[in-house]
């Protein structure tokens, strides 16, 4: 391991990028080969977050050790970046097979990377689900978390969990509320408008998400993201890879495990499994692997951290801005062609709701006596 002041940084040559994408491929690929949702996976990610562009149709066999002499000279930092790669593309697969499980477990070992995920494909590839479940908090991102260092999520009380939820919480539901109360075109605004859209609660009512979930709303409206499905993935891939703290990973890890496996019946106090975003469309994975592009190239323009943990944001600190404000805060880079032209959609855009969030907004807008506006959004027509 080199120290981190003579490691090399950058961008790999194409011929590095082609070796570590055939590396990934032999370390995640199943006893019959790479499935067509891995290889588009790995091709997109090493597109976007590398800027070459790689064919895994028949990847090089490459052994743990030739692997970790293409890394030789990066720091942990991208050696770890490296495991997740191969990590995100095994936790398609289900089942989860055994041999790749161990195979992950070889490839880190000779990289010098322990990452608490792996523990997690072992669960899977055991069929131990309800352990995988303990083992996604035991060794991901809430095992960093402490309910006396939440007050951006202003509770009136400390949670007893990071994804407890508060549905009697009169002050901070008045806080949420508050932001209709902003300039049209502001964050807050923005995200007042979403939940109205979609009949969401806010925190501190019954039926709302836990406050902790209810962080990553104000990316969806910050980083023009829909509040379908597909959409949370992309979010999620966002939010993972602009936080330098690696167990970040884990949320992506967890929206995988439920949005394309099933292998997690629930995650984050809210979700619900529900199978196949990634595997039934193969744009949803060049939509994702932009989404981490994305994550990977913002930074807080005021605190000067290339580093965001954007579930630990003050929000109601940020709300007045515009959006072009908030985005300029963030740096947040624009969306790639490739992404928007395969149907990366915004909140307020066609596609950007899904039929029950349409209805569920429709039915809020009738208990309050209110007159529903969707703002732009609208259900996708169907192909």
């Amino acid at each position: 391991m080199p120290p981190d002041d003579a490691a090399v940084h950058g961008l790999p040559t194409t011929e590095e990028a082609q070796a570590l994408a055939d590396g990934v491929a032999s370390a995640a690929a199943p006893p019959s080969g790479l499935t067509h949702l891995q290889r588009v996976l790995i091709e997109a990610l090493f597109k976007e977050m590398t800027s070459r562009v790689v064919d895994v149709s028949t990847p090089r066999p490459t052994t743990p050790a030739e692997f970790a002499r293409l890394l030789a000279h990066r720091n942990l930092a991208t050696r770890e970046r490296m495991v997740q790669v191969i990590l995100l593309t095994a936790l398609v697969l289900r089942p989860l097979p055994k041999d790749v499980a161990d195979r992950i477990d070889a490839f880190a070992a000779e990289l010098c990377v322990d990452d608490g995920m792996a523990r997690v494909a072992h669960d899977f590839g055991k069929h131990a689900y309800a352990l995988a479940a303990k083992d996604f908090d035991r060794n991901g991102y809430v095992e960093t978390w402490h309910p006396d260092a939440a007050a951006e999520l202003h509770t009136a009380a400390a949670l007893e969990s990071p994804w407890a939820e508060d549905v009697d919480d009169p002050g901070l539901a008045a806080r949420w509320a508050a932001l209709e109360q902003l300039p049209g075109g502001t964050l807050g605004r923005g995200v007042w408008e979403m939940y109205q859209a979609r009949g969401f609660q806010f925190p501190g009512r019954p039926g709302s998400a836990p406050p902790l979930l209810a962080q990553h709303d104000w990316v969806h409206v910050l980083a023009d993201y829909g509040t379908t499905v597909e959409s949370e993935l992309e979010v999620f891939g966002f939010i993972a890879r602009a936080n330098d703290d690696m167990h970040a990973f884990s949320l992506l890890a967890m929206v995988v495990s439920l949005f394309e496996t099933g292998a997690l019946k629930h995650g984050a106090g809210l979700f619900d499994a529900d199978r196949g975003h990634l595997s039934r469309n193969e744009s949803v994975a060049i939509r994702l692997a932009d989404a981490m592009r994305r994550g990977a190239e913002c930074h807080d323009t005021v605190t000067g951290s290339h580093s965001v943990d954007f579930l630990r944001i003050d929000w109601f600190d940020v709300a007045a801005l515009t959006l072009d404000e908030a985005r300029t805060r963030f740096a947040i880079p624009a969306k790639s062609g490739d992404a928007c032209a395969a149907g990366s959609v915004g909140p307020w855009d066609v596609g950007g709701i899904s039929p029950y969030q349409l209805s569920a907004g429709q039915k809020l807008a009738a208990e309050n006596g209110r007159s529903y506006d969707s703002y732009g959004a609208a259900v996708a027509t169907a192909p």
